[in-house]
């Protein structure tokens, strides 16, 4: 059976063997074409962290909105919103 592949391959290439980035062990490219390709795989891991924030957060919106219609169903009737509770005045 084919394993899927990895997502994360590409930033393990990015990344050296020690965890350092190889890009500041290296000497800097002096080749356009070089610097132009770097710009071009770090932007496009840019986009890629950025889409997978933005999922990140809509993934907790939802629970907190699952949450909070859990407890006002849990509630009985009648009973204060436990989100609409004020806290005392502070002395």
């Amino acid at each position: 059976m084919n394993q899927p592949p990895d997502p994360f391959e590409f930033l393990k290439n990015l990344w050296g063997p020690m965890g350092l980035p190889l890009a500041g062990l290296m000497a800097p490219a002096l080749i356009p074409d070089e610097i132009e390709r770097r710009i071009a795989e770090l932007k496009s891991v840019e986009n890629w962290l950025n889409m997978n924030l933005n999922v990140l957060r809509l993934t907790i919106q939802g629970l907190e909105m699952q949450k909070a219609g859990l407890a006002a169903m849990s509630a009985p009737p009648g009973a204060p919103d436990p989100g609409d509770r004020e806290d005392p005045p502070k002395k």
